[in-house]
């Protein structure tokens, strides 16, 4: 059983090492910005290296609790204003915004695991 850990690290973690493209994409800096992210053009890229620091963190289970938290603090506001599905006026669209809200929200849960129980086995903190 030890051996799922480092996979649930993986798996965790391989949302937020890929999406680190898509953060210095034009497309995504406009979407932010049409959400009122102020500074989008420095903010989203940013957010992008703060998801990907975590994300390698927690993939390679170093320091994983505190690279735990730099998701947290990425997801959350993200969460709030990039899917804000209460506030969409077309019914597709705001299907899809709570979907999005409810994955970020389970993401956040596993962050919340893995800052109070670590790394786990097969880590560079083990």
């Amino acid at each position: 059983m030890r051996g799922l850990v480092p996979i649930g690290r993986a798996l965790f973690a391989l949302i937020f090492i890929t999406s680190i493209f898509s953060h210095f994409s034009g497309a995504t800096i406009a979407y932010a910005s049409a959400h009122g992210v102020p500074l989008a053009g420095i903010v989203v890229p940013l957010t992008g290296i703060l998801a990907l620091v975590g994300g390698v963190m927690v993939l390679l289970g170093y320091r994983a609790r505190f690279g735990a938290f730099l998701l947290l603090v990425f997801l959350v506001p993200i969460t709030l204003i990039m899917h804000d599905f209460w506030s969409v006026s077309d019914p597709q669209a705001a299907q899809l915004q709570k979907a999005m809200f409810l994955k970020n929200t389970a993401m956040v849960g596993a962050a919340l695991f893995i800052m109070y129980w670590g790394s786990g086995p097969y880590s560079l903190d083990d």
